[in-house]
């Protein structure tokens, strides 16, 4: 049987008062019905939704809104920080080099399926995410958004100056790319085989900016994400179906729609 790449909803943080706000609550309505599930009502918690109702989620948000770079006008909001106990862990490391190791050793309470990698090739750094789902209609723009994600961890440990040497995504070169350089600040890479971001290599030993950071171990982690994002089939569905109950609206036949 297929494996069902799944996220945690925290990934979702922001995105329904942003849309509410920018859009209207007829766009929110209808990218949750798309999605199946209530983005408002489980950004805050401990679930884990399908990759591909993400997917749908910001697709309708996309067609609705008429404009094709949204991950784009999202992608300085994204934070890692906000993604509940993970990021919490993530970014109580001591320097940023066991921040990113950290994001690596806990990817499996965040999602199934996904890559992060650190690589090291002379004086750079490359730091890289593989969506599971990459590749698929309505990636692009969480592509952007995945970029902004990987920044925001390098911008808690390096001066508000500090700019990527590069940053790379895995979708097409489009007609314009100035706008992607004018929001990331830096040279961008199209066709790479994963969103990375690639800065100078002994910048990994700088320490975080925050001294006030929660002290957390990936035992905590645990206690709060439980074994972590769901592999299996069965495991799947019932977490699909326990995110349906915070609206009150129980569905196998979504639940299915949402597993393809």
């Amino acid at each position: 049987m297929a494996h069902i790449p799944v996220i945690s909803s925290h990934v979702l943080r922001g995105l329904p008062a942003f849309i509410r706000d920018e859009l209207g609550e007829k766009v929110l309505h209808r990218a949750n019905r798309a999605a199946r599930f209530d983005a408002e009502l489980i950004e805050d918690k401990n679930y884990y939704v399908a990759q591909r109702s993400v997917l749908d989620f910001v697709n309708t948000t996309v067609e609705a809104a008429g404009e094709p770079n949204l991950g784009l006008l999202l992608a300085h909001s994204m934070n890692v920080a906000d993604y509940g106990t993970f990021g919490s862990y993530v970014f109580s490391a001591d320097t940023l080099d066991q921040a990113i190791r950290r994001s690596i050793m806990a990817l499996r309470f965040h999602s199934t399926f996904d890559k992060l990698l650190l690589a090291t090739i002379r004086d750079e750094v490359r730091y890289s995410y593989s969506f599971a789902l990459a590749g698929s209609q309505g990636y692009q723009p969480i592509a952007s958004t995945a970029a902004g994600e990987l920044v925001s961890l390098f911008k808690a440990y390096l001066p508000d100056t500090w700019r990527p040497l590069r940053v790379e995504l895995d979708i097409p070169k489009p007609t314009h790319t100035t706008l992607f350089e004018d929001v990331f600040e830096c040279p961008v890479v199209f066709n790479a085989p994963a969103v990375a971001v690639v800065a100078e290599r002994h910048h990994l030993a700088a320490s975080s900016k925050s001294p006030a950071r929660s002290v957390l171990t990936i035992d905590d982690v645990a206690r709060d994400c439980g074994e972590g994002a769901p592999r299996n089939m069965l495991n799947v569905v019932f977490e699909l179906i326990r995110t349906q109950l915070t609206t009150g609206n129980v569905s196998i036949e979504e639940a299915a729609q949402s597993i393809d």
